[in-house]
């Protein structure tokens, strides 16, 4: 049988993705990730290694931290300075787990690599989880047909309660391990603390809609379009409705908010892609698709043209997009790929 490196980072989700390829005969090697030093990836290694054991594999450390910090921080900091939201959790597919790891495997004669994502993969096509609420294709749309061809999904057409039910029934030992949450590389540590202690950051001040100063803020680069926590507010709305980001100004170090979010100038009718990819082929102008602008967001129906730097979406409505997250396009179930926001 083929050859399978399967990413366990010690959560449930990549356990059960091995022990599904195992009950199929597959030959089984886990592999787990050491991605950065904040993370509390010695505990994440036990847990894997338990689970590992368990199961009756072997399981290998890769140390990846370096090209962690190439990859994925040095570029989610330059985003930051820059005045824009990155995904870093997509550049860490794009460049860690089907990169870095695919190339590790690939050279110790592996046929396939395996994670525990929830997306399908279909006859070169990324699907949609079975599980609409778990679903992970935002984040892997930078995967292309011929990186399908060598990735497993095993638990992409489960519920995450069917996962569970089959850790519980397998005995594994992280079978209640909670979900892990935040940025893949830092954990449960805050973003905005991260930031602060790798980039300088300095107080500034939050103004109204007519330019009035209203209270302070720890850094304009902390914050993305619609984010209503963080700064302080020395006044309420006229209905104690909670303030969002409307825009900042990085040159002077001041945001701007109001209790509707849409005033932002992020808001708009038309928004630009760049880095655009796709699974397959590109999406065809002028037809409508389905876009999705942050993670569980819901999807919206956007027209695609062509535009000077890459793709033009065009919606009915005006929508709210942060300058460096990405936009994911899909046709019905099918992730066709998507781009970065400008």
């Amino acid at each position: 049988m083929p050859k399978v490196y399967v990413g366990m980072s010690g959560g449930v989700d990549s356990s059960v993705a091995a022990a599904l390829l195992k009950g199929k005969g597959y030959d089984i090697i886990g592999v787990f990730i050491r991605a950065y030093n904040l993370c509390d990836w010695q505990e994440e290694r036990r847990c894997a290694l338990r689970a590992a054991a368990h199961l009756g594999i072997p399981l290998e450390t890769l140390d990846l931290s370096r090209e962690y910090e190439c990859e994925v921080v040095e570029r989610m900091l330059r985003e930051y300075k820059r005045g824009r939201t990155p995904n870093p959790d997509i550049w860490c597919n794009r460049a860690i787990k089907f990169g870095a790891l695919w190339d590790y495997a690939r050279a110790q004669g592996a046929q396939y690599i395996a994670t525990g994502h929830y997306a399908e993969n279909c006859d070169g096509e990324l699907l949609m989880s079975a599980d609409a609420e778990k679903d992970q294709t935002y984040f892997l749309w930078t995967l292309t047909r011929d990186d399908l061809a060598h990735v497993l999904f095993p638990v992409g057409a489960m519920t995450k309660q069917e996962v569970r039910e089959k850790a519980r029934e397998l005995g594994l030992p992280n079978a209640q391990k909670k979900d892990s949450q935040g940025v893949c590389f830092i954990g449960e540590m805050d973003v905005k603390d991260f930031l602060a202690s790798r980039i300088a950051v300095e107080e500034g001040r939050v103004l109204d809609e007519r330019g009035r100063v209203v209270g302070t803020h720890p850094g304009a680069l902390l914050f993305t379009l619609g984010e209503r926590r963080g700064f302080t507010v020395t006044e309420k709305s006229p209905h104690d409705e909670p303030f969002y980001v409307i825009t900042k100004d990085m040159s002077a170090n001041t945001i701007t908010v109001s209790p509707t979010p849409l005033m932002s100038r992020g808001a708009a009718k038309e928004i630009n892609l760049e880095e655009t990819s796709w699974v397959n082929a590109p999406p065809e102008i002028g037809k409508t698709y389905s876009a999705r602008l942050r993670h569980r967001a819901p999807l919206i129906p956007s027209n695609v043209r062509h535009s000077v730097s890459d793709i033009l979406l065009t919606f009915s409505e005006p929508v709210l997009a942060a300058p460096g997250q990405s936009c994911v396009l899909y046709d019905g179930s099918v992730c066709l790929g998507g781009g970065i926001i400008t």
